[in-house]
């Protein structure tokens, strides 16, 4: 197995290239995982198309890929909890685990933490992968490997809601019906909102979040500012008590903040421009709070939960698999979205 491990590596915007590197063998407190699946994120996407996300540029050639499941076949020697065969997903994120953010339980905004697929820590579209023990959970027998490569962005959609108090009775406007915004909605309606409205550009995808049983779906291509939220009105019957931007976009954004009601909440979950020019005295007059969303803390547990009791469904979103050498095919297709793409995942396996 020593040179077993085949990756695949963006060496520039849009070029993918596979090499074989060595099968490294875990530290005393880490797993190896032989990878199954893993799904291609915006934010890889973003590595793929632009060469940076935010503020983080690629200066080198990195290895995306952090949504990740696998089965583990070596344990390190004071591993206990994880044995050969455990089928598992993995928080790509190992924080410090010392500082205050650690220690307080918001590990996600630790400074010194390692996040797979960026510019400091290499990503898991390989077929190997050593992994902190720790920041690796066994799937319940009922959950496939294929959702466990999901419950990453689930997380993510769990955090908001906890940070945005979601709760049955509120009203919910989610921006952006792609697949964080999809897993979004789903999360909200097991939580047992039931007036949900979502957006986006993309009549596809609109499709999509009907068949999951959004309230209203609104395609704001063309639309002025006005409209829109007079559709919104009218969908929720008033103004939404919470927004979840989920696009990244300085329109919806600026949509979020317009059309929040007083007192209400912005949840900014997607990831765009560095900086943008919103009508900040909105957010005073009204009294909102805006959220920031990174990541997650805590919610994988939460995750593998809703997911065994059937309260959330994620095999829906999973529309297309491609083999570890077809990565840069599927990077095509999840980011144009072409045959009705919504979620994508790169099988590493060997069959």
């Amino acid at each position: 197995m020593e040179n077993k491990n085949l990756c695949a590596v963006l060496k520039e915007t849009e070029k993918i290239c596979l090499e074989y590197r060595k099968v490294k063998q875990p530290l005393s407190n880490e797993v190896l995982v032989e990878i199954h699946f893993v799904g291609i994120c915006g934010s890889d996407i973003h590595f793929w198309k632009d060469g940076a996300i935010g503020k983080n540029k690629m200066t080198s050639p990195m290895m995306l890929g952090h949504e990740l499941s696998g089965v583990v076949i070596e344990v390190g020697a004071e591993v206990t909890r994880l044995k050969r065969g455990d089928r598992v997903c993995i928080e790509p994120g190992v924080p410090c685990l010392k500082c205050d953010y650690c220690k307080g339980g918001r590990y996600n905004l630790c400074l010194s933490a390692k996040f797979c697929g960026t510019i400091k820590t290499e990503g898991m579209l390989r077929r190997y992968y050593c992994h902190n023990a720790d920041f690796c959970f066994k799937l319940p027998d009922n959950v496939t490997l294929e959702e466990g490569a999901l419950v990453k962005p689930l997380s993510v959609a769990i955090h908001t809601c906890h940070r945005t108090r979601v709760r049955a009775g509120k009203s919910v406007l989610i921006c952006g019906a792609g697949p964080i915004g999809l897993l979004h909605l789903l999360t909200c309606k097991a939580i047992g909102v039931t007036k949900i409205c979502i957006t986006d550009i993309c009549e596809k995808r609109l499709a999509a979040a009907k068949n999951l049983g959004v309230n209203g779906q609104i395609c704001v291509n063309n639309k002025d500012l006005e409209s829109i939220i007079k559709e919104v009105d009218s969908v929720l019957g008033g103004m939404p008590d919470i927004t979840m931007e989920c696009s990244g976009a300085e329109s919806g954004i600026k949509l979020s903040i317009k059309v929040t009601k007083s007192g209400g909440v912005v949840a900014l979950v997607g990831l765009g421009a560095s900086e943008m020019n919103l009508p900040i005295i909105e957010v005073v007059t009204k009294e909102l709070d805006i959220q920031g969303i990174f990541r997650y803390a805590n919610c994988y547990p939460t995750a593998l939960e809703m997911l065994a009791s059937g309260i959330v469904d994620l095999k829906s979103l999973i529309t297309h698999h491609f083999r570890l050498e077809d990565t840069a095919k599927g990077f095509q297709v999840a980011q144009s979205g072409i045959d009705g793409a919504i979620k994508v995942l790169i099988q590493c396996k060997q069959p």
